[in-house]
């Protein structure tokens, strides 16, 4: 990337034909990966987008999220590996590459003009001529920066939310378990206790037979008695 001014000129020129088309190493990484971003972000259509504050931060970290996918796959990448270090899923990440989102077939465009040479960017000075002003890109990269913190944070917390959830799911199946253990052992013992309880009735019915029995031996040995005394008499 390089960078021209003059001090009697108005604009400064910001030559992005010289980037790693197939970037090797983290460096060449960011720089393809920035010279996608400041290649797309001038382009007209995508500054009228982002006047719009509304839409300014979803657009901005799309259109990162491309621009870094697109780095990223062309140094030889897996898409699951690119997933994993933008937080994002492969489908996400997919549908960037594959040019199916705009931010993605913008990326794309911008690749070209690099790979053709075309790419230069001409931004006008502000007031003083000779002062070259800090590229509003990099005012929007802190932002990314920043929602990339926030999500990194959000993700942390629905990770110990996961965990914690996954901890109180093992504890309430073990204490189904455990209930489980101890409806069966009820059951038991109810079984036991109408056994029991069949059991006792048996014992009754036979009490009674032999109260009917010993009832009986009684009447007739008091008829004996009493007729062996009219023998006797």
């Amino acid at each position: 990337m390089q960078v021209t001014s003059m001090s009697e000129s108005e604009q400064v020129i910001i030559d992005l034909s010289n980037i790693p088309l197939k970037p090797i190493g983290k460096k060449e990484i960011q720089q393809l990966e920035m010279a996608l971003i400041i290649g797309t972000l001038y382009r007209p259509e995508v500054l009228e987008l982002i006047r719009d504050p509304v839409e300014r931060a979803t657009w901005i970290d799309s259109l990162a999220v491309a621009a870094a996918a697109f780095a990223r796959y062309k140094a030889g990448i897996p898409v699951s590996q690119i997933a994993e270090e933008l937080g994002r899923s492969e489908v996400t990440i997919r549908g960037h590459l594959n040019q199916k989102t705009k931010a993605g077939k913008l990326v794309a465009e911008t690749y070209e003009k690099i790979r053709r040479g075309e790419l230069k960017i001409t931004i006008p000075f502000i007031q003083v001529p000779a002062q070259i002003v800090v590229p509003e890109v990099e005012v929007l990269r802190k932002e990314l920066e920043r929602l990339r913190e926030e999500r990194k944070a959000l993700e942390e917390r629905v990770e110990a939310l996961r965990v914690d959830l996954e901890k109180k799911t093992s504890e309430l199946e073990a204490m189904r378990g455990e209930l489980k253990k101890r409806e069966e052992e009820l059951q038991s013992v109810k079984s036991e206790l109408e056994l029991k309880s069949q059991e006792l009735e048996k014992l009754k019915s036979r009490l009674s037979e032999l109260i009917e029995v010993v009832k009986r031996v009684r009447e007739l040995a008091s008829e004996i008695v009493n007729a062996t005394n009219m023998l006797l008499e």
